[in-house]
């Protein structure tokens, strides 16, 4: 009887054990589908994602890489605001205007628009034009200055293509 019992006792551990490691495998498996779904399913959406975006990027950089029609405003020297000792500007200027018809409206109104530049470039202090900021700054004022002259604006950018400071 007492062998009996032992088999009997053994049987039921061992349908515990067979129950354990159905789990194991079952959770294993579970487990391993995750991953599965994770690297094939969910990396796929991410590089469509990044394509999307880099497709975006590269049409961005087309539509910039349109160089507008270059307008020379020619040098101008003025002296600067500053009260502590005599110091003069000389700057040339080179506006990027979007098309032909502005670039002949800019031409009809060159006196304006000189006169706006230099009023501007008067009321500067050299302390203020002298960092990279001030010059992004004064050309960001300058091409707001001209696109308030033109009827349709149009400026698209300011080039320095001389920015010299000198003490008088």
């Amino acid at each position: 009887m007492a062998e009996e019992e032992k088999q009997e006792q053994e049987q039921k551990g061992s349908g515990k054990k067979k129950f354990i490691i159905l789990i194991v495998l079952l959770l294993l498996l579970g487990i391993g589908g995750g991953v599965a779904y994770k690297f094939l399913v969910l990396d796929k959406k991410k590089v469509e994602s990044q394509e999307k975006q880099a497709q975006r990027i590269i049409e961005e950089i087309k539509a910039t890489e349109k160089v507008g029609v270059m307008f020379d405003l020619g040098t101008f020297v003025v002296n600067l605001a500053d009260t502590d000792i005599e110091r003069y500007l000389k700057v040339s200027i080179v506006l990027e205007l979007k098309d032909q018809k502005i670039q002949a409206e800019a031409q009809k109104r060159l006196p304006e628009i000189k006169d706006a530049i230099t009023t501007l470039l008067l009321t500067k202090k050299s302390s203020e034009i002298r960092t990279p900021e001030g010059i992004e700054f004064l050309k960001e004022e300058i091409a707001k200055r001209v696109n308030a002259i033109l009827p349709l604006g149009g400026v698209k950018n300011v080039y320095f293509t001389e920015f010299i400071i000198q003490t008088g």
